[in-house]
């Protein structure tokens, strides 16, 4: 039975996340009405992780077990045909029976984009976290530095969530500026709920982050920051690849050879 990896972007604004949900839009349940209308019946849809409402997704993966054969370079365009504008299938790929968007994922890669600026921008509103305090970025990429490793991120978890296991290895916490804009890259082998916002809320307030990182105890973290900033930019499933990634992301002075 082929299985079929879809490759997604989506702006996360008008949703309540991925995952379907009974009283409100979910962009797995978008998916899953227009994966019924190409393929005749309605297919269980796999998503990668589950992304909070509002926040979007650059290369976001799902996977559909179906025994019917569709041409993947055929399949993004019959996809977006039923899908709305703010969500796009980019690429289709056929993978082994064995593969699982979620559990095959070696790993992923998060952006927070902040317009570090007193001026809002109308043409990203609802894209980015408008910040208008200074920030230097070279420290805050120094401060951050004491996310990467394995640790115990229990402290860095929305009170709400119900996972025992808290133990992470973060691959990088990399803070870059692009004119007015900070961009902050973050890869682990897994992430909690809320625990990236919570980062990054953490280093825009200066919380320490190895007194939160040895207490495990959320009130020590800063805030959790706005969804709005925050992207999905990458699922890792080439071992080659996420050490390439992680090479790329720890040099001294980043050079990107492709992608955001």
């Amino acid at each position: 039975m082929p299985v079929y990896a879809l490759t997604l972007a989506y702006r996360g604004t008008s949703y309540s996340g991925w995952q379907v949900q009974k009283n409100a839009t979910a962009v797995q349940e978008l998916i899953q009405n227009a994966a019924e209308r190409v393929f005749g019946y309605r297919p269980d849809v796999t998503g990668c992780s589950r992304t909070d409402g509002g926040v979007h997704a650059l290369a976001y993966v799902c996977h559909i077990d179906s025994p019917k054969e569709i041409a993947v370079e055929k399949l993004p365009l019959a996809l977006n045909m039923h899908l709305p504008e703010d969500i796009s299938v980019t690429t289709a790929r056929i993978e082994k029976s064995d593969f699982h968007a979620r559990y095959s994922a070696l790993g992923k890669e998060y952006l927070y984009v902040i317009r570090n600026s007193r001026i809002k921008d109308p043409f990203t509103r609802g894209l980015v976290h408008l910040y208008p305090f200074p920030i230097d970025e070279k420290e805050a990429d120094a401060r951050g530095r004491a996310f990467e490793g394995k640790h115990d991120f229990g402290a860095f978890m929305s009170a709400g969530s119900k996972i025992k296991d808290t133990v992470r290895t973060l691959y990088y916490f990399r803070v870059v500026r692009r004119g007015d804009y900070i961009c902050i890259y973050t890869a682990a082998d897994g992430f909690l709920y809320n625990m990236v916002r919570i980062m990054v809320g953490t280093l825009l307030k200066k919380t320490n982050i190895k007194t939160a990182l040895e207490s495990c105890n959320r009130k020590d973290a800063g805030p959790t920051a706005p969804a709005e900033g925050l992207y999905l930019n990458r699922v890792f499933y080439n071992k080659e690849e996420l050490e390439e990634r992680i090479k790329e992301m720890t040099a001294d002075n980043i050079e990107f050879k492709s992608g955001y």
